[in-house]
């Protein structure tokens, strides 16, 4: 058998089978949150979630490599993550489940949004913005009943060629529910070490596209790097966010987004408040279908 690697194309039947076996498997895990969700407690719907997902990893013939020790406990918990497709949501959801936080017309889509709704996504009206004090506070009741919440702070994908400077307003229910904030790094590597950038979901590739180049392949691997926590105490949101970024930028060998947060006496009422004007509050994209 030849060897494993991203770069090794999968048949035609191959992929034609892998589909199959994935859209059979997304019908079982609507039954199951349908059916079962209803009647077990949020930590058991916690475990099923994360065996689906490694589930979905397997059968698109991804690799999951973890470096780092995850958020262990039931310590209210924000996991900040870099976002380049919409894997990483099976990705984080296959070490560590959580509550991941997007924007409300994944709801629409076919299948897919109502599976991620019956799996406790907090969604957010982008094009309302009175709607941010609400997702906000739904966030900290998420936080402070000891779940864990997942974020991409970019506002968007990216090709994992570079990170996108964090919105700091995402980082408001952290502060709110005295919750610790723990870094992750997702990356698509080659053999060569160069980025994948079949596995990214970004720029005008639609859903469709998106998913044939990775069924593409016949193996693809992916890495899940926690980076560390911040201690937020007595920090702004926008001193978290920076934190972040260096964090993550650090695990994936990338350089941390040049951009200023504000100035050094970032005023205590402004990082109480809801998202500022020049912040996006919630990301624009999240892997969005067209």
């Amino acid at each position: 058998m030849p060897p494993d690697g991203p770069e090794q194309s999968t048949p035609p039947l191959a992929r034609a089978y892998r589909l199959i076996r994935l859209l059979v498997h997304l019908v079982y895990g609507c039954a199951v949150a349908g059916v079962v969700f209803p009647f077990i407690d949020g930590h058991r719907q916690l475990r099923i979630i994360k065996r689906w997902s490694r589930k979905v990893l397997a059968i698109l013939g991804i690799r999951l490599h973890v470096k780092g020790r995850p958020p262990s406990g039931r310590q209210p918990t924000v996991i900040v993550a870099n976002h380049v497709s919409w894997l990483d949501i099976w990705v984080i959801h296959g070490v560590s489940p959580v509550r991941f936080v997007a924007k409300s017309d994944i709801r629409r889509w076919p299948v897919i949004g109502w599976l991620v709704a019956r799996s406790g996504t907090i969604f957010i009206e982008r094009s309302k913005r009175h709607d941010t004090a609400r997702t906000n506070r739904t966030i900290v009741d998420t936080l402070t009943r000891g779940e864990r919440v997942g974020i991409f702070p970019e506002g968007t994908t990216t090709d994992g060629t570079h990170l996108r400077a964090f919105h700091a307003s995402l980082f408001q229910p952290a502060l709110g529910a005295g919750a610790r904030v723990a870094t992750a790094g997702i990356r698509y590597p080659l053999r060569d070490g160069s980025a994948n950038l079949d596995a990214a979901y970004a720029g005008d590739r639609t859903l469709v596209e998106s998913l044939r180049l990775i069924l593409s392949h016949r193996r693809m691997r992916v890495e899940l790097t926690f980076a560390g926590e911040i201690e937020i105490s007595g920090k702004t949101r926008r001193e978290i966010a920076r934190e972040c970024e260096q964090l993550i930028a650090r695990a994936l060998h990338l350089p941390a987004p040049g951009r200023r947060f504000g100035t050094a006496s970032d005023p205590p009422a402004a990082a109480q408040s809801g998202a500022g004007p020049t912040d996006s509050p919630y990301p624009e994209r999240t892997g969005s279908a067209r």
